[in-house]
């Protein structure tokens, strides 16, 4: 696999709460440069991105990063959101919710930021680190009855990220439709590589361009 490819697959991303809009800026320049899948970026940024670079697929991140806000608010998140220019949304699962064994819950609330995403991206952040198996396994039936277009394992801020064994248990248990996105310690264009070998859409990472490019 060659590094175009593997940055085809890449949601070059700075989500850190101190982002500059001159290293917002370098992370959209890069992206462009290197023809990555699209910018993962804070909510707070995407007009101005859009507005600089028109052209450029902006990934932007609600109920971000702990998940428990109201569906309400993701809602009204999301819809701001595209508004304002992105077209991929990465939404937190109310991981509270899933420890009460709440899936139908769950389950709902992504069917509604769905309603919302016609004719756009919606991935669905599942937080592996904080999960049993069991309930990862009943989060891929949610995605999957919901009609999310992805399953992303981690947002980079929790204890731990994505793992080759969950990209496994996601493939044995997400249906046809739902194609996955790894994230979350991924640093290197080696590991990137794996993970898209794995089956892997979508890679989120902060410095595989920056490995890729010797920086």
């Amino acid at each position: 696999m060659d590094n175009k490819e593997i940055l085809s697959h890449i949601d070059h991303t700075l989500l850190k709460a101190f982002a500059t809009w001159d290293q917002i800026e370098t992370l959209c320049k890069e992206a462009v440069e290197n023809g990555t899948a699209s910018v993962c970026v804070p909510p707070s940024y995407i007009r101005r991105i859009h507005e600089n670079f028109p052209d450029l697929n902006i990934c932007t991140v609600v109920g971000f990063p702990l998940g428990y806000e109201t569906t309400a608010g993701k809602i009204a998140d999301t819809v701001q959101c595209i508004k304002d220019g992105a077209s991929e949304i990465d939404m937190v699962v109310n991981i509270a919710e899933v420890k009460n064994g709440n899936f139908v819950f769950v389950e709902d609330e992504i069917k509604k930021l769905r309603e919302v995403t016609k004719g756009k991206i919606l991935k669905v952040i599942i937080e592996t680190c904080y999960l049993t198996e069991e309930e990862k396994k009943k989060l891929c039936k949610c995605v999957t009855d919901a009609g999310a277009d992805y399953i992303k394992t981690s947002t980079g801020f929790g204890t731990a990220g994505a793992t080759y064994e969950d990209i496994e248990l996601f493939k044995a248990n997400i249906g046809p439709d739902v194609k996955i996105k790894a994230a979350g310690g991924i640093r290197t264009a080696k590991e990137a590589e794996r993970y898209i070998e794995l089956g892997c859409s979508r890679v989120g990472a902060s410095s595989v361009v920056g490995d890729i490019n010797g920086k």
